[in-house]
């Protein structure tokens, strides 16, 4: 087991002033899968997908375009980040370190060696209220780190912080084409939870 790497997360936190959603997924996939150098970062990945979906009623809305606007395997990094900044979304992921057991971007195969500080990000957005999970193990790490009950995929439950704070708490569908999912009906989910959150 000496030949296990530990990856530190090679991102900082998306803390966009006035955030009011924190949106957590687990850890990035391995840097040769990347199309962006931003969260959701793989070209499978259908997360901004889904975001063009509800925003734009259209799902090559963060597609990287040229002049000619021919389509290139890559998300939009500048759009997404004015997006998210206009909107109040908070990026980040629930692992700072971790151990990849497989050569893969699966959840199943990450050996979480490190939680993310939710009390050092949540200090500071100060407006946000509520944390969204994109996947399992996220939401197992919300879980575990504030012992507040797990929501059925698209519901809501609260967390009540250390502090005495309040934040809706939603579980998402994973936007990994592993989710066997449709796209429109991830986009019904998030849909609902943007609506709630008051950013639609």
């Amino acid at each position: 087991m000496t030949d296990q790497v530990v990856e530190s997360h090679p991102l900082d936190p998306f803390l966009p002033e006035g955030a009011r959603i924190l949106m957590l997924g687990s850890f990035p996939p391995a840097r040769k899968r990347w199309s962006m150098d931003f969260f959701y970062p793989n070209w499978i990945n259908d997360m901004w997908r889904i975001t063009g979906e509800i925003f734009y009623n259209d799902k090559e809305h963060f597609v990287l375009q040229d002049g000619e606007s021919k389509k290139h395997k890559a998300f939009d990094k500048e759009r997404i980040a004015a997006f998210c900044a206009e909107k109040g979304i908070a990026l980040y992921d629930t692992a700072v370190k971790v151990i990849r057991l497989k050569d893969n971007a699966s959840d199943k195969f990450l050996e979480v060696v490190e939680f993310t500080d939710f009390k050092a990000i949540l200090k500071r957005i100060p407006e946000c209220r509520a944390i969204i999970t994109t996947g399992q193990k996220a939401t197992d790490i919300i879980v575990e780190t504030f012992g507040c009950k797990e929501p059925a995929v698209g519901e809501m439950s609260e967390i009540v912080t250390s502090e005495g704070r309040k934040l809706d708490f939603w579980r998402m569908p994973s936007s990994s084409r592993a989710y066997p999912l449709p796209i429109g009906k991830k986009a019904e989910y998030y849909r609902k939870m943007y609506i709630n959150e008051g950013l639609i």
